[in-house]
């Protein structure tokens, strides 16, 4: 299958596509026919493929094949979200700020201009990660100033699915680095609860920092929801850290299942 890396600046229209499929139930459609077609997810299991008879020596071991949801064309997706940067900053978008690699990244994939900012970090990614507004994920605000107000919970609801749960559900394996800072306040502890962490909401993997800032010296990182020691060497950055991370990632998730996309 031909791969390619499809760089999305904003990717808030696709992914109100795919969720369009979760929460769209036309009554005149069978159930069975909608979880066949993907309008409702997770899709339904492939049956066995062996044949049972009487006897072992009367039946027939087949192994299942998985069904692949996916065109063949279907790309590898990559997203960028940066926090307070601005989106006319950097030259890529005609901004003063050189950031050749960005530049190479953009030319080799897709950039939209329409994406919906809420100037504030938390509630931008919610929007992000669901294709939602994000009053409508209970992000009104920061995770740490959340309140029992509608639309102000700080907890993404179990009803919202996330655009990685979406696409894992369509064969892709999926992983988040860097900050999170959507995960309620209140849960970051030894005991959890953990369905709101990064891979609680559908992501494979995440190496990063749960909360709205951290140090890039002596970061108070995770690794999916285990805290990592942190580091004291004189010589590490955590943008490095970060990169390093996602390469072993994707080359990890290249050398298990070479034939899937991330």
């Amino acid at each position: 299958m031909k791969k390619q890396t499809n760089i999305l600046i904003a990717f808030t229209v696709i992914i109100g596509l795919l969720l369009s499929s979760c929460t769209q139930e036309p009554a005149s459609k069978d159930a069975k026919e909608m979880a066949k077609n993907g309008e409702v997810l997770p899709f339904p299991e492939p049956t066995s493929a062996s044949t049972a008879g009487k006897t072992l020596a009367d039946s027939k071991h087949q192994w299942r094949v998985a069904e692949n949801h996916l065109p063949a064309d279907a790309p590898n997706i990559v997203i960028f979200m940066t926090d307070d940067a601005g989106f006319s900053n950097p030259e890529v978008f005609g901004g003063p700020v050189h950031m050749p690699t960005m530049e190479r990244l953009a030319k080799s994939g897709i950039s939209y201009n329409a994406f919906h900012t809420t100037a504030m970090c938390s509630p931008t990614r919610a929007s992000l990660l669901t294709g939602r507004n994000h009053h409508r994920v209970g992000a009104g605000q920061i995770a740490e100033l959340a309140s029992d107000w509608d639309g102000y919970v700080g907890k993404i609801p179990k009803s919202t699915a996330t655009f990685a749960t979406v696409l894992n559900d369509y064969g892709y394996n999926s992983a988040a680095f860097g900050k999170w800072h959507n995960t309620p306040a209140t849960d970051i502890t030894k005991l959890g609860p953990f369905d709101r962490y990064p891979t609680g909401l559908g992501f494979d993997h995440f190496y990063g920092f749960l909360a709205g800032e951290t140090s890039q010296y002596e970061p108070a990182l995770f690794e999916n929801t285990t805290p990592i020691e942190v580091s004291h060497n004189p010589k590490y950055h955590l943008t490095e850290d970060l990169a390093q991370k996602a390469i072993e990632w994707i080359r990890t998730s290249k050398t298990l299942n070479p034939d899937k996309l991330s």
